[in-house]
């Protein structure tokens, strides 16, 4: 008897069903949802005979790999990292119009912190696969299953610590696919651009600090810690990095332009893309280095001149301009204030081209006539960073179709954070249709 294949049946209730367990991250103090989230995906992996294996480098700090490769995959082939994260920045409840926690159906989305970032993706790999695994339907290859903790806090109890301890669990992928790209933008009505991931810049997170004389609030003092630190933070905050146009970065404006039959000024981009709505934030913020300001902290009584200050700096480089960066952060700094690195990743890039870009073209191609595939640079940071110190190539590819007046770059780390019931269908559609090609 042929059962009927439905990749695309559970992956709304799956979706809400992760964001009602709280993997909220809190940094150093962690998250005690994360293994609940963990053990979750375990049992719905066990449901269908994949069996997992469950890492915790601390307390409740879970991370778990499953490797599938049912009879009729070819495993001569290379597995494919599909990967995802199960953590989730804080939410304030009172900003927000549904309970962050509810996993609440309405609207025609469904509304909860990480419904976009990122237990969207993870419920369509486990909608599909789950699927799969019912109906006898193997993928082209092996499969490597990861879900991950800590990604939102710099994934060092998370992907970094999988490759350092266990690199034998992704040594073996060529390449991966994971957040953030395959979602669409909507250009005409002939026309939507899915931005491909195959790029991201470097993370530095700073712990500037400057060194002072301590006094009495009411004297003079040629040598204060806060005055020498704000002096800095305002020339690092205020610097105007040169545009740096990375080859992604340049095929993707390349495409805008083609399809709106404008010229993009590299002075003016946001404002060129107005016509894109939100995203042109995202590619105003990949057009160079960036170094923003974000935290401060001196004294403990106001007349009081503090011995020292500090301040945190979120910088982002470019990949192959990072020498550049920290060259130029220390001109800013000036002499009497130093800096601490609290976090530091490289920079993430690989080629738009090959077969499994190919499959994705396709892939989009056969649920939308209308897509096009293209490639971007990211700001922020995913795992990628950790999978590519072993050589894996890394793509963002989860497939959304958005309606054109949702602020998809807002969900991110967004109040009211959802995403609409309909894409997660049609991305579960299309993953389906890429494990066959991948």
């Amino acid at each position: 008897m042929t059962v009927e294949s439905s990749p695309d049946a559970e992956v709304v209730d799956l979706c809400s069903d992760l964001i009602r367990i709280d993997t909220t991250n809190y940094g150093p103090d962690g998250s005690k949802g994360e293994r609940l989230a963990a053990e979750y995906i375990a049992a719905k992996l066990a449901e269908v005979g994949i069996e997992s294996e469950l890492f915790e480098p601390a307390p409740t700090r879970t991370n778990l790999v499953a490797h599938w490769a049912p009879e009729g995959c070819d495993t001569s082939l290379p597995p494919l990292l599909v990967h995802g994260h199960t953590d989730v920045v804080p939410a304030q409840a009172s900003d927000w119009r549904v309970d962050p926690f509810a996993g609440e159906i309405a609207d025609g989305c469904v509304w909860g912190r990480g419904a976009v970032d990122m237990k969207d993706f993870d419920a369509m790999v486990l909608s599909v696969v789950r699927d799969r695994a019912r109906t006898g339907r193997a993928p082209r290859r092996p499969i490597r299953l990861i879900f991950t903790a800590d990604e939102e806090a710099g994934s060092s109890v998370g992907a970094h610590w999988l490759v350092e301890h266990h690199p034998e669990l992704i040594a073996d992928c060529t390449e991966a696919i994971g957040e953030v790209g395959g979602f669409s933008l909507s250009v005409r009505d002939d026309l939507r651009l899915y931005l491909v991931q195959v790029a991201e810049k470097g993370l530095a997170w700073l712990n500037l600090i400057a060194d002072g004389t301590a006094g009495h609030g009411s004297m003079r003092n040629p040598d204060n810690a806060v005055t020498a630190l704000a002096s800095a933070v305002a020339r690092i905050g205020a610097y105007d990095w040169p545009h740096r146009i990375h080859p992604a970065q340049q095929a993707f404006l390349d495409a805008v332009e083609d399809a709106l039959g404008i010229e993009i000024n590299a002075d003016s981009v946001e404002e060129s893309l107005a016509r894109l709505g939100t995203v042109a934030r995202m590619v105003g913020a990949t057009m160079s280095n960036t170094t923003n300001p974000t935290m401060l902290k001196a004294g403990y009584k106001v007349n009081v001149i503090p011995g020292q200050a500090s301040a945190g700096i979120d910088g982002r480089f470019i990949p192959g301009y990072e020498q550049e960066f920290f060259d130029t952060l220390a001109e800013l700094l000036g002499d009497k204030v130093r800096y601490e690195l609290v976090a530091h990743h490289p920079s993430v890039e690989t080629e738009f081209s090959g077969a499994l870009v190919e499959a994705m073209q396709s892939c989009l191609s056969a649920e939308d006539p209308h897509a096009k595939a293209v490639p971007y640079l990211m700001s922020g940071g995913t795992d990628a960073k950790g999978w590519a110190q072993l050589g894996v190539r890394c793509f963002g590819f989860a497939p959304l179709q958005l309606p054109p007046e949702l602020d998809f770059v807002a969900m991110f780390h967004g109040v009211d954070e959802r995403v609409p019931t309909e894409s997660l269908e049609f991305g579960s559609r299309v993953l389906d249709r890429f494990l066959d090609q991948a």
